[in-house]
């Protein structure tokens, strides 16, 4: 009788995983067929797909050993992201690293960290090959920023300036004022629209700082009974960023982690800190004025611009089709500065993290080999229907346009559109308010016919308002 022999697993090496992507992407092929090619099962396929943007990342990042088929994670990862951290830094400053070097490296950090390690010739090889660590080449990062003059008569002692090669790609993180016209519509925007936002990310994505928008408005009447601390971003009432609060507030945040961080800023801004107090974790690394290179990359930028868009006319299209006979422009009115916090925080929820990895390697800002190119779909959002590529570009754009004139006058939410004129505020909503609101949420859904996802979100929400209901 014929014994049956277990069936060879066939894994994939991470190059081959990108070959995969890249084949669905472009081609029609179902992930059975791609499967077939590849000669492995379409699970497999499928778990790919599902870690699309951790793969990216890595092949992004020219550090991850592209033939290497299983990524088995160390029982000492702390010990090793630390180690490696300091390998990059160590290569950037172009010193000799040898394997001895980094067995001594590892011990030390295994102490600091409180950790009984030590660390053997079997284990820096096998750390090596997760890392795709060679003593080969060095990466030499070339820097956008003001070159600073050598003293006059330097001794061997005397310390290099402050510079980007100086700190690890998560340490390094780019930062970004954006003017956003918040309620404007396709055509038509008002000068009374205007809020800024401050956005701010590492270079490797992996860390996307709390979204900080600043208006015209001290107390809008829309944050009424609102907490704060709830709130997935901040409202500060002016609109010049309070630089002083936020990067007091960001070197707090990094001393608690025991890190130092470098934060990429215009000079001008620089300039205009110049009697800051002294940050302890956070370093200020000044662009040259004569830089084209912007503190956070353009391609960022405008990804987080065209996800609010597409976000802000999903909301208005939801009013017209309420309110039948509602024009674009009046549904925008109804638009608050509370409903751009909520948007603004979802589009840069949105923004990918590959796309943020591959622009800062781009522009020079973070260290690491050409990144892949990035396909379209993954760093702007479809295009709304109604509108042609080039007039959905045009509206993401619409800051450079010359806005209507006008007063300002304080916003009015949708419930505030029925007149009368008086100044009364809405009652707050109550418990029970709240769980009627859900029923009826919820038997919508059911009437629309719509798939199990929409109702697992449904769930978590629903979860997590009974919680609250019982505190």
């Amino acid at each position: 009788m014929e014994l049956c022999s277990k069936k060879k697993l066939h894994a994939l090496s991470l190059a081959e995983k990108i070959q995969v992507l890249e084949l669905l992407d472009e081609s029609k092929m179902s992930q059975s067929e791609v499967a077939r090619r590849f000669q492995v099962s379409q699970p497999q396929i499928s778990r790919i797909c599902k870690n699309k943007e951790k793969l990216l990342a890595d092949w992004c990042s020219g550090t991850a050993n592209r033939e290497r088929k299983r990524k088995r994670e160390s029982k000492y990862s702390g010990i090793d992201e630390a180690l490696l951290c300091w390998y990059h830094i160590a290569q950037a400053k172009a010193w000799e690293v040898t394997g001895p070097m980094l067995l001594h490296k590892a011990k030390e950090l295994a102490d600091i960290m409180g950790q009984d390690f030590v660390p053997s010739i079997g284990w820096l090889v096998r750390w090596k090959r997760r890392n795709n660590v060679g003593f080969g080449a060095r990466h030499v990062v070339v820097s956008p920023f003001t070159p600073e003059l050598p003293p006059p008569a330097p001794t061997p002692q005397a310390q290099l300036p402050l510079s980007l090669k100086d700190f690890s790609p998560e340490d390094i993180f780019g930062c970004a004022e954006v003017p956003l016209l918040y309620r404007a519509v396709p055509g038509r925007a008002g000068v009374c629209d205007r809020v800024q936002v401050l956005l701010c990310a590492n270079s490797r994505g992996t860390e996307k700082r709390r979204v900080l928008v600043s208006g015209l408005q001290a107390a809008p009447r829309c944050f009424f009974g609102v907490s704060s601390e709830a709130l997935p971003a901040s409202y500060h009432p002016d609109l010049a960023i309070p630089w002083s609060e936020w990067l007091a507030q960001f070197d707090r945040d990094m001393g608690r982690q025991g890190r130092q961080v470098a934060l990429l800023l215009a000079a001008r801004v620089v300039e205009e800190l110049a009697g800051l107090p002294g940050l302890g974790h956070v370093k200020l690394l000044p662009l040259s004025a004569a830089s084209t290179t912007p503190s956070l990359p353009s391609s960022v930028v405008q990804a987080f611009k065209a996800h609010y868009r597409r976000r802000l006319l999903g909301k208005l299209a939801a009013v017209q089709s309420e309110r039948a006979g509602t024009s674009l422009a009046e549904a925008g009115a109804g638009i608050t500065v509370l409903d751009a916090l909520h948007m603004a925080a979802a589009a840069w929820a949105k923004v990918p993290l590959q796309l943020i990895v591959s622009s800062f390697v781009q522009e020079g800002l973070a260290p690491g080999k050409t990144a892949l190119a990035p396909h379209k779909a993954s760093e702007m959002p479809p295009v709304p229907g109604g509108l042609s590529l080039e007039e959905f570009s045009r509206f993401v754009d619409l800051e450079g346009e010359e806005p209507v004139s006008g007063v300002c006058k304080e916003e009015v939410g949708t419930e505030d559109q029925g007149g009368g004129g008086e100044d009364v505020l809405e009652p707050l909503p109550t418990k029970a308010d709240a769980l009627r609101a859900l029923g009826t949420l919820r038997r919508w859904i059911e009437c629309k016919g719509t798939g199990p996802e929409l109702f697992a979100n449904f769930y978590a929400c629903e979860e997590e308002v009974e919680r609250l209901c019982c505190l």
